[in-house]
């Protein structure tokens, strides 16, 4: 069966196997509708017709994806994020070409690359940092300003270059990245930049770029300086506040090569602070992937109390937190009602 599933005689050798295979990993993750209002639902109704005309148009080179969804939600500390919500149908699309790419770069990205990787989390890289602040004395907490808008097209395609033999592959690659975002007004947002949050693909992409922006030059140009990525966040430790300016300036100096930008007052330096480092500094805490590390009261084996320096769910984590349960209480009440 599978056999006949990879037949084609047409210019791009992509099998209906590769797309049925996006369409369950689409259908795992769910998702809002994007432009067109199809949601996951009404895309199964008519689903051996849409996915053929997917595969048909993939593999034919005339695939041209829709414009993406505008949706913005709001920040945990003020301010909004826009989503770029693609249709159902996209989505499949999209992660047809995602698992290519993915086969080809999992094997060479950094081992403290942990954002949208097979076999690592979240609290992977929570636990590598907490192990990593009672080694090293400082850490510069970055942030990349508005990294999915400001993604550089030319670089990000150069990446892709690099790391595929495919055509196809490329060439809708390509096709996203300049798909036009539509408002909620619908007017339509061209773009020449970033790679919007909310696709199938963008995940990849970034990390793909970050691979050659960050991971690679630290271990070029700090090879005794450890890291924890995920995604656009990074921790880094250094042995001493003097490093840890050094290495800051570096990395911005870095982010401008590569056309982004750290946020002024969002990247800092923090001193972990516990018993047995004692100095003064302004920043003794900061927050990575939803955990709060700073100094904490704790008991050793014998019950004596001492500061240690140690993430907890930070307070902005709990809020989300009691958020979702009381909306999953709601539904109960609702249902039993």
């Amino acid at each position: 069966m599978r056999s006949e599933l990879t037949l084609s005689e047409k210019p791009f050798e992509i099998s209906k196997w590769e797309v049925w295979e996006a369409y369950e990993r689409v259908k795992a993750n769910k998702g809002a509708p994007g432009v067109d209002d199809v949601s996951l639902g009404e895309f199964e109704k008519d689903l051996k017709a849409n996915l053929y005309k997917i595969w048909n148009r993939m593999s034919s080179g005339s695939y041209f994806p829709p414009p993406v969804k505008a949706v913005r939600i709001p920040k945990p500390q003020g301010g909004v994020r826009t989503l770029g919500v693609p249709n159902v149908g996209d989505r499949v699309a999209q992660t047809v070409v995602a698992r290519r790419i993915e086969e080809k770069v999992e094997p060479i990205f950094h081992p403290d690359s942990y954002g949208y990787r097979p076999r690592r989390s979240a609290l992977d890289a929570v636990a590598a940092c907490r192990q990593r602040c009672w080694r090293y004395d400082w850490v510069v907490d970055l942030d990349v300003q508005a990294f999915f808008d400001s993604v550089d097209h030319d670089l990000m395609i150069k990446a892709v270059e690099a790391n595929t033999d495919l055509p196809w592959v490329l060439l809708y690659v390509k096709r996203w990245l300049i798909a036009p975002m539509q408002q909620p007004d619908g007017s339509l947002q061209p773009r020449d930049r970033g790679t919007p949050q909310g696709s199938a693909v963008s995940p990849v992409l970034a990390n793909l770029f970050l691979h050659y922006a960050f991971d690679t030059w630290m271990a070029r140009t700090f090879p005794s300086v450890p890291f924890e990525r995920y995604a656009d966040d990074a921790m880094v430790h250094c042995a001493s506040e003097r490093q840890a300016h050094l290495v800051r300036q570096a990395i911005e100096d870095r982010m401008v090569e590569v056309g982004l930008r750290l946020h002024p007052d969002k990247t800092r330096i923090v001193y972990c602070k516990d018993t047995n480092r004692r100095g003064a500094h302004p920043d003794t805490s900061f927050t990575f992937l939803g955990y709060t590390f700073r100094p904490r009261g704790a008991k050793d084996r014998r019950g004596d109390v001492f500061t240690a320096f140690l993430p907890a769910v930070s307070k902005d984590a709990l809020k989300r937190l009691s958020r979702t349960v009381r909306r999953w209480q709601i539904h109960r009440r609702s249902v039993t009602l």
